[in-house]
């Protein structure tokens, strides 16, 4: 068993977790063989040797995981305190699917035309969050094809879960717009390399199809060079507010 707490920087909806951050976290938890949730030193590469968070571990959130509180892991699930079921980890299928990259200067363009500054269903999201000045600053725009596109410098602190973080959001705002507010549902990563301190990254986002109040997205992470670091594939559900 191990104990996780989810710091309260890392929020996404007030009062909650950041779902593709606890998301890493969580895959992290029950992936022995990388030292866990914040196992890997940035450019090292992931192949295989190592388990599920770094090839293709799906996380299903099933509540907002609470921050600050004590959680437990057993058997490929978390606990809050009460017994309640926050997330299952399983071995997701392969992550088959990257969203081609862009030039990092059409990542900032696409940044300054960001909806979420305009209005944003959660301010203060530590990935997206406009509100935030102690976050990962991602602000993902729209192009021209309906993808989105943003900018990323990577921070100090990079780890895991930082990275399905910024794989996160991206997707989401395929879908997000005024007065439409949606969360991470499920996503599944599929990491070949963790970004440098201070690297000039871009994150690309696609949606795949809307089912009601089902989207389905994927998102890749672009190192400096261009090469891919990450890729994944997500739910988003659209939520009354």
């Amino acid at each position: 068993m191990t104990a996780l707490r989810i710091a309260a920087r890392f929020n996404g909806p007030p009062g909650s977790g950041n779902g593709g951050y606890c998301a890493g976290l969580f895959a992290g938890a029950f992936d022995g063989a990388s030292g866990g949730a914040s196992g890997g030193a940035p450019g090292a590469a992931f192949d295989g040797a190592f388990g599920g968070a770094f090839e293709g571990a799906e996380v299903t959130l099933r509540l907002p995981p609470p921050l600050e509180t004590p959680l437990s892991t057993v058997d490929g699930r978390v606990y809050a305190p009460d017994g309640a079921l926050v997330a299952e980890v399983t071995a997701g299928a392969p992550v088959d699917v990257a969203v081609p990259p862009v030039p990092h200067a059409d990542a900032v363009r696409a940044a300054s035309g960001y909806r979420g500054f305009a209005g944003h269903p959660f301010g203060s999201c530590y990935v997206c969050g406009p509100d935030r000045d102690d976050g990962l600053a991602i602000f993902p725009g729209l192009l021209p094809d309906g993808t989105t596109a943003a900018p990323w410098t990577v921070p100090a602190d990079v780890s895991v879960p930082t990275v399905w973080a910024a794989l996160d959001c991206p997707g989401g705002w395929t879908v997000l717009g005024p007065g439409r507010a949606c969360v991470l549902g499920r996503i599944t990563v599929r990491m070949k390399e963790l970004p440098e301190p201070g690297e000039e990254c871009v994150v690309r986002g696609a949606l795949v199809a809307t089912q009601g109040r089902k989207s389905s997205v994927h998102t890749t992470l672009y190192g400096a060079d261009g090469a891919e670091l990450a890729r994944a594939r997500a739910t988003w559900i659209e939520i009354d507010l």
